[in-house]
This record gives C-alpha cells, structure tokens and sequence, in this order.
C-alpha cells in the first residue's frame, strides 16, 4: 500500500509539472538550483507562487510544497550520486512514464549546467557539518578522593552534552571542569548568546 500511494504522490507532483510551460519549470528549477549551490539561505516558495499566478498557473499552497520538496529531493539525490543529465533523465522516467519530453529536456539541460556545482556544494557542507547540541545537563560535585589530583576536596562541575551528529545518530559527552573554568565557559556561552541575538 505505501508503495502505491507514494507512486501516486509521484504522479500527482509530475501532473503538476507537466502543466508548467519549459520557462516556469526553468524558472523555478533555477531558484532550487541557486539555493543547493549555497547561493541563497533557502527556496522562496511564495515567490513561485506568484511566478506561476502571473503566468495563470494556479496551484494550491500543498501541492507547490509537494513539487518543490520533490524536485529539491531530485536534484539533492543527483548531486549526491554525481549523477549526469542523461542520468537523472532515465531515472526520472523509470519512476514514472508520464514526463513530458519538454519538462525531461529542460531538467536535463539545467542538471548538466549546474550538477557539478550542486555536488561540489554538497561535499563542502558534508566536511562542515558539525552535530548540533540538542540537551546539556550540569551537576556539581567535589573531589574526595583521586589516584592523580593533588588538591582534594576542591569542587569541580561535570557536563553532559547530548549532540546530534550529521548523520542523525545522538552522541553524549561529558567532561569535568574546575569552577573557574566552568565561570570562563559560562561567559563565553553569554557572549555566544549575545551575537546570536544579533544575527
């Protein structure tokens, strides 16, 4: 069952494209485009919206979302395999024989004009990534007894951070500061927030 209504959301989204003419299909492919290549912070859809409205297409809030997702997920799934236009053109076909020959070459033509600069943004944001800090939990103690620490008896603070790696899976970390350390970590996090706020 989920195999067939995921084939009919496929359907849907490619009836919806092929009501679009070679320019608005281009048009709105260059704006997912610009954004995976790391030139704009993301894809304006209301802007699209009334791209389409002014050339009298009208689609519905949902599926406008549903056909940006699925060509974001298109080309995202491209870059990532490096695939060609030749490529991507077979696989969008093997997925669903509806494709009209004009919305194929159009894809075809802007994939093999900007895939490598898709897949080059990919592989830089893969080496950026860095997890994200989801939890932190702190709790004070002090130190009674130690193999190597020379001062006893001297409070100390113990973190657990949970982080969520790029890849989705959660890691914990902890360390053990001394209180003045813990003081210059607490400024630092104000400073941090402070600049955030700025942004």
């Amino acid at each position: 069952m989920p195999a067939a209504e995921d084939s009919y959301g496929v359907n849907k989204v490619v009836d919806n494209i092929c009501r679009l003419s070679p320019d608005l299909l281009t048009e709105a492919c260059q704006h997912i485009l610009i954004y995976l290549q790391g030139q704009t912070r993301g894809v304006d859809s209301a802007e699209i919206s009334d791209i389409f409205q002014r050339a009298g297409v009208r689609l519905d809030h949902e599926s406008l979302q549903t056909m940006i997702r699925f060509l974001l997920l298109t080309f995202r799934s491209a870059g990532k395999s490096s695939l060609s236009g030749d490529d991507l053109v077979s696989r969008l076909e093997e997925g669903n024989h509806k494709w009209p020959k004009a919305s194929l070459q159009v894809l075809h033509r802007l994939w093999s004009e900007h895939g490598a600069s898709v897949h080059a943004q990919q592989e830089v944001q893969a080496a950026l990534s860095i997890g994200q800090l989801v939890d932190m939990q702190w709790k004070l103690g002090m130190a009674v007894s130690s193999d190597t620490c020379r001062s006893l008896n001297s409070p100390y603070v113990s973190l657990m951070l949970k982080i969520v790696e790029p890849s989705g899976q959660i890691r914990h970390r902890s360390f053990e500061m001394t209180i003045p350390q813990f003081q210059n970590f607490h400024k630092q996090f104000k400073e941090m927030a402070a600049v955030l706020e700025t942004v």
